[in-house]
């Protein structure tokens, strides 16, 4: 492992870590920085999948109280078992689709152009989910029904298009079908466990063959940078939500997303490559 490799493994640990868990598209900013360090191929594709389920295991110990409530009181308690009943159902359309069409999608859809489309797209629908008048049904996820859950894991699906960001979609999906900011983001946290580790287990085995165990020190810069900085953006994202809108991400989506479009109408950047 050459120092330039373990700096882009560092970089895109970093990045997948703030990113990850905030409405912004952790998807599309690895596209774009990963397209800007020169960081492509199977390879790499298998390595922001591992380094993803650092970003998961944040995510999982910072609820560790919620899971191991869940999963001790599954044979006994309602609250339980509705909980990982809505999860289950919310999982169900990404898996569905996923499997339908996620090839397709990395092929066409995986570029930086596509990307910035995303990003300003979606920080407008953001600004809108923020400003319309917001009915609160459910104050907490416990208070959650399956048709909650369907409709939030519908919303999610959205984030198959890299750019529409997989928090994004399912928090401003909650917070637009009656959730409230806190329950839509805790939700989203616990949603993101199941299709994160489902989606880096069908790509492992995907990218298989792209795995060298020289790759191993690099992975490991990668996964636990990620963990590191996911926790980070946890934490913070939590406490920022208890006062405050998500109208700054939608305003740094389109401020990012129209400064790589503008960069690419004028040929500042060759964002030409296509990453896969």
């Amino acid at each position: 492992m050459d120092l330039w490799t373990a700096f882009q493994a560092l970089i895109l640990g970093i990045v997948e870590g703030l990113t990850e868990f905030l409405p912004i598209s952790s998807t599309g900013h690895q596209i774009i920085v990963a397209d800007l360090i020169n960081f492509g191929g199977e390879r790499a594709a298998a390595f922001n999948i591992i380094i993803q389920l650092g970003a998961i295991l944040a995510v999982v110990w910072e609820f560790r109280v919620k899971i191991l409530e869940i999963v001790t009181g599954l044979p006994t308690q309602r609250n339980a078992q509705r909980f990982t009943v809505n999860l289950l159902i919310a999982f169900l359309p990404a898996v569905v689709l996923g499997v339908i069409f996620a090839d397709k999608i990395h092929e066409y859809l995986f570029n930086p152009i596509t990307v910035a489309v995303a990003l300003v797209l979606g920080g407008f629908v953001m600004l809108w989910a923020e400003k319309r008048q917001h009915t609160v049904r459910v104050e907490h996820v416990d208070d959650m029904r399956w048709h909650d859950a369907l409709k939030i894991g519908c919303a999610q699906c959205l984030a198959m298009i890299p750019g529409t960001s997989r928090s994004g979609s399912t928090i401003i999906g909650g917070l637009i079908f009656g959730l409230s900011r806190k329950a839509a983001t805790e939700f989203s946290f616990f949603l993101a466990m199941p299709t994160m580790v489902g989606a880096a287990v069908y790509s492992a085995y995907k990218y298989k063959d792209a795995f060298k165990m020289a790759d191993v020190p690099v992975i490991a810069i990668g996964f636990v940078t990620a963990f590191v900085f996911a926790m980070i953006a946890v934490r913070s994202l939590l406490k920022f939500i208890a006062n405050h809108s998500y109208a700054v991400f939608a305003w740094y989506r389109i401020v990012f997303g129209l400064i790589i479009l503008a960069t690419w109408k004028f040929g500042w950047v060759d964002w030409s490559q296509v990453q896969g």
